[in-house]
């Protein structure tokens, strides 16, 4: 029976986000990947307020990837048998958080690019480029986790992104 999840705001925010992601890691950096670049920071500290205040599956005390909740979950997976949530895993919420620090961070190093105080200086672009290529491989792992782990758990994870709505963790038949 599905139940519903992830809110407008959640979907709307991850969706846009990635869109930029996409747009800025593989279009020009010019001032479009700036300004994009900024609303995506706007919008992932928006998603982290909406953590402390949003719907129950958007806040942080129904997915925090506590050292605790890892270790069970990962043994869990060593078993074969994933437990199921109904928000996000506890490595699927460590990665939401790796996402969310990675874009605030390329925000402030490509920020950082354009003051005069670090004009003729290569680390801070360096550092972009560092992070942008950890922001990368950060939303290949991302991407390919929810395609195996919706298979496995036969849970549509990116279905659920685009509707809100996911099957019951408790439901074992659907």
């Amino acid at each position: 029976m599905p139940v519903k999840t992830w809110d407008i705001g959640v979907r709307f925010t991850h969706w846009t986000v990635a869109g930029i992601v996409v747009w800025n890691l593989f279009g020009p950096t010019d001032q479009l990947h700036r300004v994009l670049g900024y609303i995506a920071a706007g919008l992932v500290a928006c998603r982290f307020g909406w953590g402390f205040v949003g719907t129950p599956c958007a806040r942080f005390s129904a997915w925090w990837p506590t050292p605790a909740h890892l270790k069970e979950y990962m043994r869990s997976l060593a078993a074969g048998a994933p437990h199921r949530h109904l928000s996000h895993n506890p490595l699927g919420g460590l990665m939401a958080i790796a996402l969310w620090l990675l874009i605030l961070a390329l925000a402030l190093s490509g920020w950082l690019t354009r003051l005069d105080a670090f004009w003729g200086e290569d680390w801070p672009h360096d550092l972009h480029t560092v992070l942008s290529i950890a922001l990368e491989i950060c939303v290949c792992v991302h991407v390919l986790a929810a395609i195996i782990m919706s298979m496995w758990t036969r849970d549509n994870l990116i279905g659920a992104m685009l509707t809100g709505f996911r099957r019951d963790p408790g439901d074992r038949h659907s």
